[in-house]
Parts: structure tokens; sequence; C-alpha cells
């Protein structure tokens, strides 16, 4: 990608910044273009450049990927502060940190807020991105630097970052427990467990791909597994009772939201 930039500086490189990091390499980008600034982070690709304090770096950048802790960035911002280059682009992924609360860390900074998962390492994650109006000029290159990593989903409301989180962010973890639980149902009705989990797992592919590509809604293909009086309506009626699996993922993204701003404010580990 010729207009891809040519440095870009991690601070904080833990798994969802490793995750970018490597998605953005399998996309062909040289490892030398990163710079991670981070004390304890291990098993990082050949060839990126790696500092472990930000005294030890000798540079400023235009462009800071912020992937530390949200609790720790009013402890951390007087470190993170000097790296940035006048008019720098500071992309967030903290969750439930505020572009307010960045910019009051870093005034002279333009801030974008980003959430994206660990599947941006096979270029498949969800991209949820916030940019601010004094930001907008940059849209769109924004744009082509995350695309190697997924699907861009820009969010015209900051308040709505919180849900992107829970959705986007931790979605992943509902959805291997969901795996995980059909294996063990697959067990319960029989099946050896090797074969229950290559039976989910292929199935969750399968039914994913299919939902991503197909121009009809996930009900619709619900509908069209569905024979009246047959295996699936039978399993769907324990699904639907009470709306119980309705109400369950909408506790699930809530508790999964309140927490995310909960440890931007400090409250918890």
């Amino acid at each position: 990608m010729s207009d891809f930039p040519s440095k870009i500086c991690f601070f904080g490189c833990g798994n969802m910044g490793s995750a970018m990091l490597r998605g953005w390499l399998a996309a062909g980008m040289a490892p030398d273009i990163f710079h991670i600034v981070d004390p304890v982070a291990e098993n990082l690709p050949a060839g990126v450049v790696v500092s472990r304090s930000a005294q030890d770096v000798q540079q400023q950048f235009d462009i800071l990927l912020l992937g530390i802790k949200p609790q720790l960035l009013s402890s951390l911002a007087p470190q993170i502060a000097p790296l940035l280059a006048p008019g720098a682009l500071v992309i967030s992924i903290l969750a439930g940190t505020t572009t307010q609360t960045l910019s009051d860390a870093f005034p002279t900074a333009r801030i974008v807020r980003l959430m994206p998962n660990l599947a941006a390492a096979i270029g498949k994650s969800p991209l949820g991105v916030f940019a601010p109006k004094e930001t907008a000029l940059v849209k769109t290159d924004i744009a082509a630097w995350l695309a190697p990593l997924g699907a861009v989903i820009w969010i015209d409301d900051e308040a709505q970052m919180d849900a992107v989180t829970a959705l986007a962010g931790s979605g992943p973890a509902f959805i291997y427990r969901v795996i995980d639980a059909l294996t063990k149902g697959g067990e319960a009705t029989g099946l050896p467990h090797a074969v229950a989990a290559q039976l989910a797992i292929k199935m969750t592919e399968g039914a994913a791909m299919l939902a991503a590509t197909s121009p009809e809604t996930p009900e619709t293909l619900a509908a069209r597994v569905t024979s009246p009086g047959g295996t699936t309506a039978a399993g769907l009626a324990v699904l639907d009772a009470d709306n119980a699996l309705d109400r369950l993922m909408t506790q699930t993204l809530r508790a999964a939201r309140d927490r995310g701003a909960a440890l931007a404010k400090g409250d918890g580990k």
C-alpha cells in the first residue's frame, strides 16, 4: 500500500495491538514501519523496532496507536506526550476512554477512537471507528490504513462506542463460549468430544460466512433451515422460549458495555 504511513508507534502492544500488528504485517507492510514501546511485550514479530520505555525513544511520531489499559492513561500520558510530533494523530483502542479525555491528555494531537478485535490478525475484524470533526479530514486515509485489518465501520455518535466495544471487541469471546457450549451439548447428546468440537467449529464457520455473504438476514436464514415440526424447530423452541437467548445476549452486552465505561474511570482493575 503506497500511502501507508512510513512510521507508526505502538504505545502498549498487548493482545489487541499485537493482532493489529500481525494483520498489517500479513498484508505486506514492512516490519520496520512499526516502533513498539512496551516494557513487557513478548514474541513480537521479527524486524519491528522495540523500546522498553518511552525514555529510550529518540524521535517523535506523526501517528501513535495507544494500546495501554484505560486506567493507566493519566499516569502514562506524561511519558507519551513527548513522543508525539506537532499535530500527531493518536489512534486509541482504549475501552471507555472518550475523545475529550484523550484530548485533555494530548492537547495538540488529533484523536481517533478505534475498536477492533483479535480477528484483525487475519484481516477479519470489524473496526468500529469514531473521529471527531477536527479529525474528519483524515477519515479517508484512516479507512485506507485500517482496511487490511477488516471492515471499517464509522460510528457517528461517540456515545455508542461503549456498545461497539461490547459487541465488536468483546463479542468474539462470547461466540467462543457458544462454540464451547455447542461442543459440550454435542457430547451430552452422544458424540465424542473431538467430533463434537470439530462439528461445532466448522458449523459456526460456515454459518458465519453464509451470513456475511448472503443478502438475506440471519432471521431469514434461520427460517430457511427450519422445517415445521422438524429437528431445528424443536431446538429453536428452547432458544426462543421467553426470548431467553435475546435476553441473555442483551444482558451480556450491557454488562460488557458498562464495565468498559467503569474501567476508563478507574473503577476497578
